[in-house]
């Protein structure tokens, strides 16, 4: 089954950014309807609550309980009730990047498409103006691993994956780098057509819940710098940057050269990423902010401290550049270089690089379960 959905993005210079990439799902009974943010980088169903005073949460569509006849409630810290017992902790604190909600957890009957399971969710009573205000959808599906959730039933994709709802326990991202194309997240299937590569595994480094692997170090046309060997990356399809520890990008930004006013941007390298005997390339527009003459490195300096860093978060411009697979069952992630329309296939080469001789194949794939598609 696949929609056509929508995204969220801004035009500069020309050139289309986009910023979120969202579609729908439904909650209750009768079905109620919210825009979702697909969000590897967090782990829970959250959605507004009917109650919720803030002004975050009037901007945007809210949960009626009372209105659902499937719903109750349940225990935040993921533990099972006994019928007739209070949950043993009603509400809940999520942290975000650069705000906070707060929340009741419900269960109820969850919708994608066709596929309707019942788990447990977060509804806000309480969000912080920055930045749930600004954003044009209505709460996040949290598809991070259940490291990352207040429990498995909290986990929409270990949920279908115990249910086998789907004919494969996985999901992929494919993200359009313009308005010519539509994006789409399948789950149950690998979609090939979207592939200019071949598709190789990576195993997911920790069980921090995050969709991480280990890389081997960091590349400038595909030279190694030896450095940041050790560090780890978190595939993140809610964020609309690329992150990393901010002495590596001061370190970066002093090898690639980016002169302020551009006059070398033409000449720039790629900048690669080693993992698993490969390079994953990006071009200069990929982590270049060239605007009104000026141009700068956009890594932004983000320290988490050991053991869970050095760590960067790849999000929307590495998912644009590069097709990805998260198996849930074997937690492995597949990384492909994207297919997009603009691109021939001496490009396609060039993003993704063989450093030592690797004899892994793509594995296969079956047809698939649903898809969802952005606009």
């Amino acid at each position: 089954m696949s929609m056509r959905l929508g995204s969220d993005a801004y035009h500069r210079n020309g050139a289309v950014h986009k910023t979120a990439y969202f579609g729908t799902l439904q909650i209750g009974s009768p079905p109620q309807s919210f825009s979702m943010v697909f969000d590897t980088g967090s782990g829970n169903l959250l959605v507004p609550a009917a109650d919720c005073p803030s002004q975050a949460c009037h901007t945007h569509t809210r949960f009626s309980q009372k209105d659902s006849q499937t719903s109750q409630d349940t225990s935040c810290d993921g533990t099972d009730m006994q019928p007739g017992t209070a949950p043993a902790r009603d509400e809940v604190t999520i942290t975000f990047g650069t705000g906070e909600i707060w929340g009741r957890c419900v269960q109820d009957k969850i919708c994608l498409g066709n596929i309707c399971d019942r788990g447990s969710f977060i509804t806000a009573t309480y969000e912080s103006n920055v930045p749930f205000s600004a954003f044009a959808f209505d709460g996040v599906l949290g598809l991070a691993l259940d490291g990352m959730s207040q429990g498995p039933d909290f986990n929409m994709m270990e949920r279908l994956t115990k249910a086998q709802a789907l004919r494969q326990p996985l999901f992929s991202v494919f993200l359009s780098d313009d308005d010519q194309e539509h994006s789409e997240v399948n789950f149950g299937e690998v979609k090939h057509h979207h592939m200019a590569s071949e598709l190789f595994w990576v195993d997911v480094a920790r069980a921090s819940g995050y969709w991480e692997v280990a890389i081997e170090g960091i590349a400038v046309d595909n030279q190694p710098l030896g450095i940041c060997a050790g560090c780890f990356v978190a595939v993140d399809t809610g964020t609309s940057e690329l992150a990393g520890p901010s002495d590596v990008v001061l370190q970066l930004a002093q090898r690639l050269d980016v002169h302020s006013d551009c006059p070398n941007y033409d000449s720039l390298p790629r900048l690669g990423f080693q993992t698993a005997g490969r390079i994953l390339n990006l071009e200069p527009r990929d982590y270049i902010d060239r605007a009104e003459g000026r141009c700068e490195v956009t890594l932004m300096p983000l320290d988490v401290p050991p053991p869970q860093g050095p760590l960067f978060v790849f999000g929307i411009p590495f998912l644009q550049k590069f097709y990805t697979v998260y198996n849930e069952a074997e937690r492995k992630i597949g990384f492909a270089v994207a297919r997009h329309h603009r691109q021939n296939s001496h490009q396609s080469t060039a993003l993704l690089v063989s450093n030592v001789s690797v004899s892994e194949k793509a594995k296969p794939s079956s047809s698939g379960f649903l898809s969802f598609s952005y606009s």
